[in-house]
């Protein structure tokens, strides 16, 4: 059934039509067709986008929430529409539980700065994965460093998915009270079964964070389902602006956690004695917010839901598999990471050659891929490896765009034999 509703689902998606949508998909480089494999860092932008957020700024733009005056109204209406855009596009119970920052970064830097430092005590455990992007790391090392919370890694296997036996050790005592960790591998593409990860951390008292920044681009969102206290993107993946990201966070989680900065609209009264906060999500949101940027995410929701997230996924299914097959037969390139469950990421390294030259001479054929340690430095020597080049999939993406990155690598390598 499954396999039926996928086939059912990608007979309903027109990749060529989808393309037409893009209007930097008709751009030369190099004097050849763009070929962008590079989704996964930055998505391109539809027209949808694009025209939304002109609008704004030639039709209706004012500040928002302060105004009485008729574009300030037009606007924050806008503007707040989204935040029941994203609720509903994630399944969260309000839209009171959806806080706007800048990207995923700053939504997990906000967890670890104000839930962080209220809700955990010196001793308690904060549990990630060898799999994490420098984002859901280095912020729980700024605050071991400065709180006195613990840092523990949970290991991977050799095929990328998160081994359990390593898990069951390292909430074995009792002390992990948070485990924050990836839905879908920025380097390996693995997905991580977040209910069963919830449930995990749910039943040893523990919270759970996911970083989402990758999934969500790829396949339906439930926190609900999948019962997350905190999950967390940005938008500028999911083929809306940068400058703009989501921290959803159960309401009663919210309600007891202090505001990470204080300025305007974050505050129920001021005097020269002290402040007072706003509810949730407004305590979150000081100064003057991402107004432009806001109103382009929603635009980019509006984009995705028409074309339907079921018909994405099923597209991007039969490109991994294309992918995995055609560039697994070629001499000398090893894929990393072979999880069951794994999206449009594929790392891999060629024999002889540094990530850095394939990415530069498949520029050079108009195809642009990433290349370095793509912010996951410790994977790297988990995997035993200093960099890898990476290729990453779109709605937009065609099974000839990974021909052609095949062939591009069959030239680099007799170029180096």
């Amino acid at each position: 059934m499954v396999g039926e509703a996928m086939s059912v689902a990608l007979e309903s998606f027109n990749v060529e039509a989808a393309r037409e949508d893009f209007p930097i998909l008709k751009e030369l480089v190099h004097g050849k067709k763009l070929v962008f494999l590079d989704s996964g860092a930055s998505a391109q932008k539809p027209r949808a986008v694009i025209d939304a957020m002109c609008h704004v700024m030639e039709a209706q733009y004012a500040n928002v929430h302060r105004g009485l005056h008729y574009m300030s109204e037009k606007t924050s209406d806008a503007y707040e529409a989204v935040r029941g855009k994203v609720a509903a596009f994630i399944n969260a119970a309000s839209q009171d539980e959806i806080v706007f920052t800048r990207n995923a970064t700053e939504s997990i830097n906000l967890i670890a700065y104000t839930w962080g430092r209220s809700a955990l005590k010196p001793g308690d455990a904060v549990a990630v994965s060898e799999m994490e992007h420098h984002a859901n790391l280095v912020p729980w090392q700024m605050l071991r460093d400065a709180h006195g919370t613990e840092l523990r890694i949970v290991k991977i296997t050799d095929s990328g998915e998160i081994d359990f036996d390593s898990l069951e050790q390292v909430f074995a005592d009792g002390k992990v009270k948070l485990l924050s960790i990836t839905h879908m591998s920025n380097v390996l593409g693995t997905y991580t079964p977040a209910e069963r990860l919830a449930k995990f951390a749910h039943e040893r008292g523990a919270k759970i964070l996911l970083d989402g920044s990758q999934a969500i681009v790829h396949r339906a969102v439930d926190v609900q389902a999948i019962d997350a206290d905190f999950y967390v993107f940005s938008g500028h993946k999911l083929y809306g602006p940068t400058g703009i990201g989501v921290l959803y966070a159960k309401r009663e989680i919210l309600e007891d956690m202090p505001p990470f900065m204080g300025g305007g609209d974050m505050i129920a009264s001021v005097t020269y004695e002290k402040s007072t906060w706003a509810k949730p999500p407004f305590r979150f949101e000081a100064g003057t917010p991402a107004i432009i940027e806001t109103i382009g995410l929603g635009a980019a929701i509006d984009y995705v839901n028409a074309i339907g997230l079921p018909a994405i996924a099923a597209h991007e299914r039969m490109l991994t598999e294309h992918a995995l097959a055609t560039l697994g037969n070629l001499e000398g390139l090893k894929i990393l990471g072979r999880a069951q469950d794994r999206g449009g990421v594929i790392s891999f390294v060629m024999d002889g050659v540094h990530a850095h030259d394939i990415a530069t001479l498949l520029d050079r054929q108009g195809i642009a891929v990433r290349a370095g340690h793509h912010c996951a430095e410790p994977l790297m020597g988990r995997l035993g490896v200093t960099s890898t080049a990476r290729a990453t999939f779109a709605l937009y993406t065609t099974l000839e765009e990974i021909d052609a990155l095949a062939k591009g690598l069959q030239r680099i390598r007799q170029i180096f034999a």
